[in-house]
């Protein structure tokens, strides 16, 4: 049986962190729903959850600051009543060549896709540490290992959070509390079905796998690694690619 834990998710409201909520939800676990601006979408997310006998809360917020992470994670805390699992899934990409890229596009990537995770783990993480339990998942990018042209900002926050990663679970590994990284590769999502098939059979080309991945295939990794049975795997960055970077 599955222990019942208080999860945050942020940017739950659709693409990849809904399917994390959804797959989460399931076992019966409390969910603080996060969500930006797409209330509408937030609000079905936590319905879902309620219907397949999880409990879902709403949390809005804004994390292009610390201030703003810092509210999320006390909303978040009070609306569960404790806060014991934290997934960093929200992030946005504003891609450009280096040249060209504006100083606005680069502080909104880092700020939102590598501060605020930071800030989120430092409050939760206090908790935590009182309980003697706590599950730290960040969602990375496969990007942030390989490298990519024209996205210097979101591949610097997402290599960023993979040093993030491995130095909370360097320090908190011993208080059983693990902090682990996934890195997605091509994801099905609304963008990749907007691509035209030539580009598509291109990209599928370099998966071995060769199909394009589901978000479930990325929930079904985080509902592993935030369970008693991962209790032993810390630190570690998953690439969720199909073979994509196999090194």
């Amino acid at each position: 049986m599955t222990t019942s834990r208080k999860i945050l998710v942020t940017g739950a409201s659709r693409g990849l962190g809904k399917s994390i909520a959804l797959e989460l939800g399931q076992f019966g676990h409390s969910i603080a729903v996060h969500y930006g601006r797409s209330s509408e979408e937030a609000q079905a997310v936590a319905e879902a959850i309620r219907a397949s006998g999880g409990t879902a809360e709403l949390i809005q917020g804004d994390l292009s600051s610390l201030d703003g992470a810092k509210a999320v994670a006390a909303a978040a805390t009070q609306a569960l009543g404790g806060l014991e699992v934290l997934v960093n899934n929200a992030g946005i990409t504003k891609d450009g060549l280096v040249m060209r890229m504006k100083d606005e596009d680069w502080d909104a990537v880092i700020d939102t896709n590598l501060s605020a995770p930071f800030a989120l783990i430092r409050a939760a993480i206090r908790g935590m540490l009182t309980a003697k339990w706590g599950r730290i998942v960040n969602v990375s990018s496969i990007v942030g290992l390989m490298g990519n042209p024209g996205q210097a900002n979101y591949i610097a926050a997402k290599a960023g959070l993979i040093g993030l990663t491995k130095a909370i679970a360097k320090e908190y590994g011993g208080k059983g509390i693990t902090c682990n990284a996934i890195a997605p590769g091509f994801i099905e999502s609304d963008m990749t079905e907007k691509l035209p098939e030539a580009l598509k059979a291109k990209y599928l080309e370099s998966i071995p796998a060769a199909r394009f991945g589901k978000p479930e295939d990325v929930a079904a990794l985080i509902a592993f690694l935030v369970s008693d049975g991962a209790a032993y795997i810390n630190g570690q960055t998953i690439a969720v690619d199909g073979g994509l970077y196999a090194h």
